[in-house]
């Protein structure tokens, strides 16, 4: 199976179709889930979902090492080859490397500015503007108006979806939608809100907040426990 068709039949298509469109260039999506369930999986399985299309990846984290991440895109990448039969591997591996960019900053150094001062160093010397930008382990706990308004002009600026992750904790309040009380309050920055949670029988997906939508779908979506990926349920 060719890239392309991996790409067309990716239940991010699913995603897509059930926030209309998907995220869209230059807002803001957030992944809520507790420690250990999938939320990096999630990060970067956008990433390769558009790093197969050639478009390029801008990965922040504050929770793991750029070492680590690398080797989280590989393991996924290795297990999608193998179980989609990938014939072109070589070539995504190669466009891969080429057209990502992951760093690493510990959660305390964490600003808007640090973030544009680092997008705006990859783009003067290494030519390399986003289309997606993923930030893994925001502390939405310390977030502000401000900063998230600062990030969502960093993405209008590139024109690029960004995609957040934030950890929740198991006894953490939420309102009548069931999203985590610090990332409720922080509604009114976010356009697209979605939660990841084990049931007993697997990691599954729900959509909370579709751009401005009321009628929100009720999306059919888990973690594939091999890949980590996203499938149909």
């Amino acid at each position: 199976m060719h890239r392309k068709e991996i790409n067309e039949r990716s239940p991010l298509r699913v995603l897509e179709k059930s926030i209309h469109g998907g995220l869209g260039r230059g807002n803001v999506g957030v992944v809520v889930a507790r420690h250990g369930i999938g939320k990096t999986a999630f990060l970067v399985g956008v990433g390769l979902d558009d790093l197969m299309r050639s478009k390029k990846v801008f990965h922040l984290s504050m929770g793991q090492s750029v070492d680590r991440v690398c080797n989280y895109y590989d393991e996924i990448l290795t297990e999608l080859a193998r179980e989609r039969q990938m014939e072109d591997v070589w070539k995504v591996r190669l466009e891969v490397e080429r057209n990502r960019r992951i760093h690493s900053v510990p959660a305390a150094k964490f600003s808007v500015e640090k973030v544009r001062e680092v997008l705006g160093f990859l783009r003067e010397y290494n030519d390399f503007v986003p289309t997606s930008i993923l930030i893994d382990d925001v502390p939405f706990e310390q977030a502000s108006h401000e900063g998230l308004q600062g990030l969502r002009e960093i993405a209008q600026e590139l024109d690029a979806e960004l995609w957040m992750a934030a950890v929740t904790n198991r006894d953490e309040e939420r309102d009548e939608r069931g999203v985590p009380e610090a990332v409720a309050r922080m509604d009114s920055g976010l356009d697209v809100i979605l939660s990841m949670a084990h049931d007993g029988t697997g990691v599954h997906v729900v959509l909370h907040k579709d751009h401005d939508n009321p009628n929100v779908s009720d999306l059919k979506l888990a973690l594939d426990p091999t890949t980590m990926l996203l499938v149909k349920e």
